[in-house]
């Protein structure tokens, strides 16, 4: 009887190209995710080029520095709705981020998975973030807008659109902290670090480029929602800029909603401008996440 090494055998049902080591499946399915990698690629950059060459001609300084006007499209811009969009994301971030990536620490360092409530609290969360944004509209509006007396503000607005991304900053945040090593938890806790100080000097800034990535994809959500923002009563046409969190507001999606229901072709430029815009604030934001990302990463 011979010793030596067994020659690998050919997986059965699996067809090889001549000269090619890789089956034949296996092949076809690389070439299915490019053909669909491709297709979206091609509409995305169709949308954008349409966008682009349909408002290129109100791509001016005016856009963002007058007020919307319905008489006279020519002076008409978007100050006010930009500077609503900016006022709205902002308190957005600030109620909701370090709320869901608290709620992530929790649940992931400091619950007992054992216990009811917290079985509990996960499934509400997953549920959560798949109720459609017209619910979370109408919560806002009996609870935030009448129940709480804040009325059509900015801070209502910020506190609904708070509420729709919520259980995905904490989905996300949580899956960037168990994908934190356990064995970097062990070595601290081994050394003589609290759980907090575990928590705080080794697992969150291994977690912050990934919390990061999930909370600029849920800001970017809440950046394009126009359907619980007009049943808040965002208005449709504002000629000041907000002042406060109480102030009354219109935001780009609104705005461009407003303009594309117009009759008139001047403002259906309008709107494409108005589109680019949002999508300029949109990059800026996730050119922010990736700038955090990889500071983060570099650092650890």
């Amino acid at each position: 009887m011979t010793t030596g090494t067994a020659l690998p055998t050919a997986t059965p049902g699996a067809p090889r190209l001549k000269g090619r080591g890789t089956p034949l499946r296996e092949r076809l399915f690389r070439a299915g995710l490019w053909a669909s990698l491709a297709i979206g690629v091609v509409f995305l950059v169709g949308l954008l080029t349409y966008v682009v060459v349909e408002g290129w001609s109100r791509l001016t300084p005016k856009l963002w520095t007058n007020f919307p006007d319905i008489i006279d499209p020519s002076n008409a811009g978007a100050q006010s709705a930009i500077t609503g969009t900016i006022w709205v994301i902002a308190f957005t971030a600030l109620y909701c981020l370090p709320t869901g990536v608290l709620t992530a620490i929790y649940l992931e360092e400091y619950a007992d998975r054992g216990r009811w409530w917290n079985r509990a609290i996960e499934i509400n969360i997953q549920n959560l973030a798949a109720v459609p944004s017209i619910v979370y509209g109408i919560l806002g509006l009996g609870v935030i807008s009448r129940g709480l007396g804040f009325g059509q503000t900015v801070l209502t607005a910020s506190l609904t659109l708070s509420l729709l991304v919520l259980p995905i900053v904490i989905i996300s945040s949580r899956e960037a902290i168990r994908a934190v090593p356990q064995s970097i938890r062990q070595a601290s806790l081994a050394l003589g670090a609290t759980r907090w100080q575990t928590v705080w000097r080794q697992v969150l800034p291994a977690a912050v480029p990934g919390m990061a990535t999930g909370s600029i994809l849920a800001l970017s959500r809440a950046i394009g929602e126009a359907a619980p923002l007009l049943l808040l009563g965002g208005l449709t046409f504002i000629t000041f800029n907000p002042t406060g969190v109480h102030s009354q507001f219109t935001v780009l999606p609104i705005q461009i909603f407003n303009w594309i229901s117009q009759s008139r072709a001047e403002f259906t430029a309008l709107a494409s401008a108005a589109i680019v815009i949002l999508l300029v604030i949109l990059l800026a934001m996730n050119s922010l996440a990736i700038w955090l990302r990889n500071h983060f990463s570099r650092h650890w």
